[in-house]
């Protein structure tokens, strides 16, 4: 067995919480504009190619995820759990994860007044759908292959990616069609999921989260397992971190060279895209490791941390919500009929500030609406786990 089996039970690694529970916060945040078209173009995702603070969030966590999965199994091999155990475990937790990721789509079933489901139209792939794929992926990589294999296996699916984008012709269009309608991804999502795509995606038929763009996304975790196996390693703190803050530079020069063949873009999950946002991942972890675990400044982190105990728990409330207050018709002020998300909008934030900061007043107290329901949950020391 790979490194895990080291036997040692590792310390916590308390700047990874506070990067988790951070992440989670922005993708509560931006998935909440009290205005989505006013909103500041920041919390927007980027059109097509290119990159915002938004289209940071997602890899983050799946860099995440690679990271805790190094410290989770190592624990476990510690506890004495076997191999096959181990690989059990990750496929009942991907399972459970994707289920939760095809509960939050279909919700509320049409139960709801105003609201309407389809089997037919119930979408498959979701951000909960392509965590469990990745987890599930990436975790037997890990549990079956040495460092230098999953280094090759990273590398593998990038170059392999890239490969298959430029030389695999879709008919009606050929090889290496990068537009929203016509490329690779986009013919495999619309035959194969046909009617279960996301419905505002960039083209009919294509969907961000969908099957040939979670191979590079596994990368993604990868990435954050590499990472993980040197966070492990009894090196002085101070170079963990340098190393990481390094190589972070390095994945950002390198992402942002190759965008000149490949472009950088999320929706795609290009292997640019990957390099770009593991870079940022390994230097922002590289320097909140150095904040928090080897200098010792832990209070101001402690709200991320409250966050990211129970971060697919707190996600996953977020999103029910945010769907029930969509749904629900009230009237308005002027007699109209509006939903519950445009009634609190307008009457309790608009009025204090122009539309993009009203829009940004909006999802900042969702944002606090959900701490206080991670506060909850911390505070009674539950901790719901998948």
């Amino acid at each position: 067995m790979n490194s895990p089996s080291s036997g040692q039970r590792p310390p916590r690694l308390l700047s990874l919480d506070v990067f988790r529970g951070a992440t989670i916060a922005g993708m509560i945040l931006v998935n909440n504009p009290g205005n989505g078209p006013a909103a500041y173009a920041q919390l927007h995702h980027a059109a097509w190619n290119g990159w915002t603070f938004t289209d940071m969030i997602f890899p983050f966590f799946l860099f995440i995820v690679g990271v805790a999965m190094t410290f989770s199994f190592a624990r476990r091999v510690g506890e004495g759990a076997a191999r096959p155990a181990l690989m059990i475990h990750i496929v009942r937790r991907s399972a459970i994860i994707f289920a939760l990721g095809l509960f939050v789509n279909g919700f509320p079933f049409g139960l709801l007044p105003g609201s309407e489901f389809s089997l037919s139209t119930w979408r498959v792939p979701g951000v909960l759908q392509r965590i469990a794929l990745c987890y599930l992926f990436a975790g037997t990589i890990f549990l079956y292959c040495g460092v230098q294999a999953q280094c090759l296996w990273t590398a593998g699916l990038l170059a392999c990616y890239w490969l298959a984008v430029f030389l695999i012709p879709v008919p009606g269009y050929g090889a290496g069609f990068l537009e929203p309608k016509g490329n690779l991804l986009w013919y495999v999502d619309s035959t194969l999921l046909a009617g279960h795509t996301w419905i505002w995606a960039p083209s009919q038929g294509f969907d961000p989260e969908g099957i040939i763009s979670t191979f590079p996304a596994i990368g993604t975790t990868l990435f954050g397992i590499l990472a993980g196996h040197w966070l492990r390693t009894e090196r002085p703190g101070v170079r963990k971190a340098g190393a990481l803050v390094a190589s972070g530079i390095v994945l950002l020069i390198l992402g942002l060279l190759l965008d000149r063949w490949l472009p950088i873009n999320k929706n795609m999950w290009t292997s640019s895209y990957v390099l770009l946002m593991a870079g940022w991942a390994s230097a922002f972890l590289g320097l909140l490791f150095w904040i928090v675990d080897v200098r010792g400044l832990k209070r101001w982190a402690s709200p991320f941390v409250i966050f990211g105990m129970n971060a697919i728990a707190v996600y996953v409330a977020s999103e029910v919500l945010a769907i029930v207050i969509a749904v629900l018709v009230v009237a308005g002020p002027d007699g109209t009929h509006v939903t519950l998300w445009d009634f609190i909008y307008r009457s309790c934030f608009l009025p204090l500030a122009s539309p993009p900061v009203a829009s940004l007043l909006f999802s900042l107290t969702f944002d606090l609406l959900m701490f206080l329901l991670a506060w909850g949950l911390w505070k009674k020391h539950w901790f719901l786990k998948v």
